[in-house]
């Protein structure tokens, strides 16, 4: 027995007057990463159902107006009540899946703030369609979105890359309210939204990794609107470099010359936890001296056990972006191991700077990685490499001159052992837990942890500490004995305090 919606469509047919649409404001970690945010729990708004339009429509660009922007994203089609629903039973809940785009105007969203009501609430500014694909067929976490503007590809991304999975989404609104047959719920976009002006045309399309089939593609053309706002009814178009920034994507994006800092972030971004003067005072410091300084402060288990350098005098400092690996399994490797998998997005998303952190549970039967995945990192300016499983091809990796510390070698591919599963997740890699965004320090010594909100303290107290051990070292050069000054006792601290200064 087929499930019916609001407004009495079977399941497989879209709803026409649903009773609420539901959209996220943040859900992906391609999105967060390119607006330097990325939020704990997800948060949603509201969209009036006047603005749902069809396939093949178009949209209005409001008079005055210069920021349309796209949004791509997939849509569920709630087909039974859901009330206080666990992740584990939400799926059933949902009777379909489709496409949609999340159109909105920069312009409009000053007075609204987060609520969106004028800048995304217009009539036809919710176009889904062309077809629903039955959730009982489908893996929540395989489905792929993509958005073409004008035939050109500007998004492609998949449910794998969701900060919060679609069953919590379900989930988690059943906790505040009753999600009602024939509900829409439009699940975030990933990175690659931007402006569109009158005349393109933008493609939105959901796929099914395990079947291939689609919803379709959802078409929509953009014209100009010809009523102007009324000055005397309300809040006026209004737009700064700010908002041109984020529409855009970026400020090269929107046209706008270079920031006059060339240090200085973009508006919105997140403000970098190691500056680079940072930086270079933690490629100074030596790992057992920022060791030291962790377990003063009561942080013992902050080191990545059982890796090693290829170079015995690489240095590596950097911020973590991480990659999950769970234990073999043929049928999940067909599923997850094939296209553009976990592993192929870590390496061709990391930024300069930042340490590709692997879990493989210590395993190293297989590779997790080989030289060409080292080049990809290496190419994008990644700081290192850290895994605690087997590096293939390990001649040619260190040849690529990347830093990294593995477990070992070993010329298996990663199907062997492993499947890839998530990035930009809380992993397990040589016995402690890595954050993204965590800052990793290596050397021959090891690889360790610093919590971003430590760093800044602990360089400062290590690098005053690595002074008083070479002051140390200097009187047991001169023939002291230990005992008294390592550590320094009183006298001995006296005369280091009146030291000559270099």
């Amino acid at each position: 027995m087929m499930s019916q919606s609001g407004d009495g469509a079977p399941e497989g047919v879209l709803p026409t007057h649903p009773g609420k649409i539901i959209a996220v404001h943040l859900s992906y970690s391609s999105r967060a990463e390119q607006r330097g945010r990325r939020p704990e729990q997800p948060s949603y708004f509201l969209k009036p159902t006047s603005s749902l339009a069809a396939n093949d429509g178009t949209v209005e660009r409001p008079a005055g107006t210069e920021l349309l922007a796209f949004e791509g994203e997939i849509a569920l089609v709630i087909g039974t009540v859901a009330r206080n629903v666990s992740a584990q039973d939400a799926w059933r809940h949902v009777s379909g899946v489709t496409a949609a785009n999340d159109l909105g105007v920069y312009d409009l969203r000053a007075a609204d703030k987060g609520s969106n009501l004028r800048s995304k609430g217009r009539d036809g500014f919710t176009p889904v369609g062309p077809r629903v694909l039955d959730a009982a067929g489908l893996d929540p976490a395989r489905l792929r979105i993509t958005t073409r503007v004008n035939g050109a590809l500007a998004q492609d991304d998949t449910t794998e890359g969701l900060l919060f999975s679609l069953p919590q989404l379900v989930a988690d609104l059943s906790q505040h309210l009753t999600l009602e047959p024939g509900d829409l719920i439009l699940t975030g976009t990933p990175a690659g939204s931007s402006v569109i002006v009158p005349g393109d045309v933008v493609e939105v399309e959901v796929l099914n990794l395990l079947s291939g089939t689609s919803t379709g593609v959802l078409r929509t053309t953009v014209i100009q609107g010809e009523v102007p706002f009324d000055p005397e009814l309300g809040s006026l178009p209004q737009v700064d470099d700010t908002q041109r920034i984020e529409a855009w994507g970026s400020r090269k994006a929107a046209g706008l010359p270079a920031s006059p800092d060339p240090e200085a972030p973009e508006p919105g971004a997140a403000q970098p936890v190691l500056t680079p003067e940072l930086r270079a005072q933690l490629m100074q410091i030596p790992v057992a001296a920022l060791s030291g300084q962790l377990r003063k402060r009561g942080l013992n288990d902050v080191t990545i056990d059982g890796v090693r350098p290829l170079h015995p005098d690489a240095k590596l400092v950097g911020t973590a972006r991480t990659l999950r690996f769970v234990p073999a399994r043929e049928d999940l490797f067909t599923a997850h191991g094939g296209g553009y998998n976990a592993q192929k997005r870590a390496f061709d998303s990391v930024e300069e700077g930042e340490v590709i952190v692997i879990e493989a549970r210590g395993e190293t039967g297989s590779g997790t990685l080989g030289d060409i995945l080292a080049l990809r990192a290496h190419a994008r300016g990644a700081a290192g490499i850290v895994t605690d499983g087997g590096v293939r091809d390990l001649d040619a990796v260190a040849a690529v001159g990347i830093p990294v510390w593995s477990a070992g070698a070993h010329p298996a591919v990663l199907g062997r052992k492993h499947v890839p599963w998530d990035v930009d997740v809380a992993i397990g890699c040589g016995g402690t837990t890595v954050l993204p965004g965590d800052v990793l320090v290596g050397d021959a010594d090891g690889v360790i942890i610093i919590p971003p909100s430590l760093v800044a303290e602990v360089a400062a107290a290590a690098a005053a500490q690595e002074v008083e051990d070479a002051w140390i070292a200097d009187r047991v050069r001169e023939g002291n004995a230990v005992d008294g000054l390592f550590p320094m006792n009183t006298l001995w601290r006296a005369r280091f305090d009146q030291r000559e200064q270099p």
